[in-house]
């Protein structure tokens, strides 16, 4: 370290207080952007400051007012499916974004393990963030539980099936299956099927029952095949179980587009073209959409939406505002392209 930032890790409030010729607390409430201070006493401390070099220390900072000015980011999802999904990416922007604006960190935690639960509990309990986002809850999830438990401020991106009391922010997930199955059924096609996922999260079980609902009478649950995870190999391995259970069939609804890309790709191997043989539709509108071959007819979901709004909805709690914990619903909309 050189002699001149040796020097400045050593400048305190008390070198600056010196060089402006102002009291330390003159110096706090210029730092801290309290009011009742002159211009001139304002122009003096930031002169002084950059004089000596002081640097402020945020640590001492937060254990005196015990606050971290952080928020934990917690996915309950594999690390491969962190990196491949783009809608936990645009959530994670979204969160980003309304955190800076409001001069808080973001800590990211992704739970891959029942090892990663533990760890993040301990993590959560310590006092490391002043509140916490969760993103893909799961039924009798801990994290959730130990949340609610600390009473930490918290939201949800989506509604978790087993925790009442902590705001989320969500889309109604029943409705808009339903309503792009419909649209696949009115193309003319008689045998439906679906790769549906996370059916132990809200997400999954609304997609599910919207999709039974579209039918009716003609559900037929042996064109259903589930798996757990979003993710593109689900769809290739649910494609390929479903054309052996159902050979005949002629509109496929996957619970998110990296699965439909999955299925467009088993279609293509078999020799089934697509619109023409089989209908796909996906549902998040995200990048897997769009550059899918044909591109994807899906359900469109504000994710970065989700995303800054559940941070809003922590900023505001953290702030001492009351948040409605009902829930709040953002829309959705169905995008038509050539899959189907």
């Amino acid at each position: 370290m050189t002699a001149r930032r040796a020097a400045a890790a050593r400048a305190t409030i008390n070198d600056v207080a010196a060089v402006a010729g102002v009291s330390r607390g003159t110096v706090s409430r210029v730092l801290n952007a309290e009011a009742y201070v002159s211009e001139a006493a304002r122009s003096a401390v930031m002169d002084a400051i950059s004089k000596v070099g002081y640097v402020r220390n945020s640590a001492a900072r937060n254990l005196a007012t015990r606050q971290s000015h952080a928020v934990g980011l917690v996915v309950h999802e594999p690390h491969s499916l962190f990196l491949e999904d783009p809608n936990i990416g645009s959530i994670l922007l979204g969160i980003n974004s309304a955190l800076s604006d409001a001069d808080y960190q973001l800590v990211s935690l992704v739970i891959d393990s029942e090892r990663d639960s533990h760890r993040v509990a301990e993590y959560l309990s310590g006092g490391f963030v002043d509140g916490v986002i969760i993103v893909s809850a799961r039924a009798h999830d801990p994290i959730a539980k130990v949340v609610a438990e600390l009473g930490i401020a918290a939201a949800f991106v989506g509604h978790p099936v087993d925790v009442e009391g902590i705001p989320y922010v969500g889309i109604d997930n029943f409705s808009a299956a339903k309503a792009i199955t419909t649209r696949l059924k009115e193309t003319g096609r008689r045998r439906i099927g679906m790769i549906a996922a996370g059916l132990d999260r809200d997400s999954g079980q609304d997609r599910m029952a919207g999709f039974r609902a579209a039918l009716g009478d003609a559900f037929d649950p042996e064109l259903v095949v589930t798996t757990p995870l979003y993710a593109h190999t689900s769809g290739i391995d649910g494609m390929r179980l479903l054309l052996d259970r159902a050979p005949d069939v002629d509109g496929v609804f996957a619970a998110s587009d990296a699965m439909a890309a999955g299925v467009l790709d088993v279609l293509r191997e078999v020799g089934r073209s697509v619109p023409g043989d089989v209908g796909v539709v996906g549902f998040d509108d995200s990048a897997w959409a769009t550059r899918a071959q044909p591109p994807l007819s899906t359900v469109h979901q504000p994710a970065g939406q989700l995303g800054r709004r559940a941070a809003e909805s922590v900023l505001a709690q953290l702030r001492g505002e009351t948040v409605d914990t009902a829930g709040t619903f953002l829309e959705t909309a169905i995008v038509w392209r050539d899959s189907a």
